[in-house]
């Protein structure tokens, strides 16, 4: 069983920079694939970012070039450096670990606004 805990959320001015974390608990973290998600309210969750056990990611089209995903397998903690903020990334961000079964976690609000 996986439990994940997002922070790092909070209001920022377009144009800015966040810095979303994922702690995960378990002793085999290193295996998984994690994921960044996110919902707007009435849209759908929408994917973001992952990244494998060999740190290989992959980027959405709408935050390639402006997101990295990274990931930190001696503290069991991945991290959404999110540049180049727009009022449309505004959306609650999940964090997703995935092998045979999916986990996630509770979600950090991230609000985009002047």
């Amino acid at each position: 069983q996986v439990q994940l805990v997002e922070s790092g959320g909070g209001l920022v001015q377009p144009g800015g920079s966040l810095r979303l974390s994922c702690a995960a608990s378990g002793s085999i973290f290193s295996f998984y694939t994690m994921g960044w998600y996110r919902q707007a309210p009435g849209l759908a969750r929408e994917y973001v970012a992952d990244i494998n056990r060999f740190g290989a990611t992959n980027y959405g089209d709408s935050v390639k070039g402006r997101f990295t995903i990274s990931r930190d397998n001696a503290k069991n903690t991945v991290y959404l450096q999110m540049n180049s903020l727009k009022p449309d990334d505004t959306a609650v961000y999940y964090c997703q670990a995935r092998m045979r079964d999916e986990y996630w976690g509770q979600g950090t609000q991230v609000t985009v606004s002047s």
